[in-house]
């Protein structure tokens, strides 16, 4: 058995990964400009973020099976299925993950802990600050699947009032007020985003939805960039529309020197390492996930959270 990991690791997170694996399996992990050099004969797939097409699925004939982790707006799963290729992804393995830094956002946002670091490193103690307590606010939750609904679990611990909405026909919980769209974001002192890139999410938050949202309100984007309008965002930002900003994904990633992003005071930023408990990109459920999904299609079984039938 033959798994290709594409993506740029260091080389203490290879070990822990290949230590995952069973010893008898075959694990190559190279960089994307690498890729052509191992996947002739892969039989798994293992993309972070690289894009999964029909070309590219043209030079793998051996494979059977494309597994991502949460998100897999990066694969053509028609494309898979018209070569006989399971894709799966990792629903819900980094929900916990997910849902502990969105409270972090919020925490680091209403608590200031950013300024007030910065201050003390000056010697600044009679700093003037705005902060607040979160129990009474009102957070909405754009998306329901396994992240959506984490965040709602933790929100309720500290006392917010959680308003939901969803785009597809998920089960909510029972502290969720399901509302519709705009009246969540009219209504919300915090907007998080927890929703899969397609044709009806790209651009789902732009100038409108700026307009409508309170002019303190913070919005939390842990799913993919381009559901906001960037440039709308910063526009947003810059003229204080919306009181600010918690990122952990971009309209183009690496986020890039020059964005407009970097140079705000009202935006906190995160490296898309919202999944990952630590910085050496290493999540061992994820992987004991990949593991068990393998097994299966090895068997000759579908995977679990199979995003296509064969």
């Amino acid at each position: 058995m033959k798994i290709v990991i594409i993506g740029d690791f260091l080389p203490r997170t290879e070990l822990l990964i290949k230590g995952v694996f069973p010893r008898q399996w075959q694990i190559a992990i190279v960089p994307p400009e690498r890729v052509d050099e191992e996947i002739s004969d892969a039989e798994v797939i293992i993309p972070e973020h690289e894009r999964i097409d029909g070309p590219f699925l043209d030079r793998a004939p051996k494979l059977k099976l494309v597994q991502t982790g949460a998100g897999f707006d990066n694969v053509a799963i028609e494309e898979c299925t018209k070569r006989g290729i399971y894709a799966a992804n990792a629903a819900g393995v980094n929900a916990t993950a997910v849902a502990e830094h969105v409270m972090a956002f919020i925490l680091c946002w209403y608590k200031n802990m950013i300024l007030l670091d910065g201050a003390v490193r000056r010697g600044e103690y009679g700093i003037g600050y705005i902060g607040s307590e979160l129990s009474g606010k009102v957070i909405g939750i754009v998306g329901l699947g396994n992240i959506g609904r984490k965040v709602a679990h933790f929100a309720k611990a500290f006392g917010m009032r959680i308003l939901g909405c969803r785009l597809r026909a998920i089960a909510s919980g029972p502290e969720i007020e399901m509302t519709d769209f705009r009246t969540l974001l009219q209504s919300s002192d915090v907007i998080t985003l927890h929703l899969s890139l397609n044709d009806q999410t790209r651009g789902l938050v732009s100038r409108r939805e700026f307009e409508i949202m309170k002019a303190d309100a913070l919005l939390l984007n842990t799913s993919r960039g381009p559901i906001i309008d960037e440039d709308a965002l910063v526009e947003a930002l810059q003229s204080r529309m919306i009181g600010g900003a918690a990122l952990d994904v971009y309209q183009k990633e690496p986020l890039p020197e020059d964005s407009p992003l970097r140079t705000l005071d009202n935006v906190v930023l995160t490296p898309h390492s919202a999944g990952m408990p630590d910085g050496l990109k290493f999540h061992r459920s994820r992987y004991e996930f990949f593991i068990e999904n393998i097994k299966r299609v090895a068997e000759g079984k579908p995977p679990v959270s199979a995003l296509n039938k064969l």
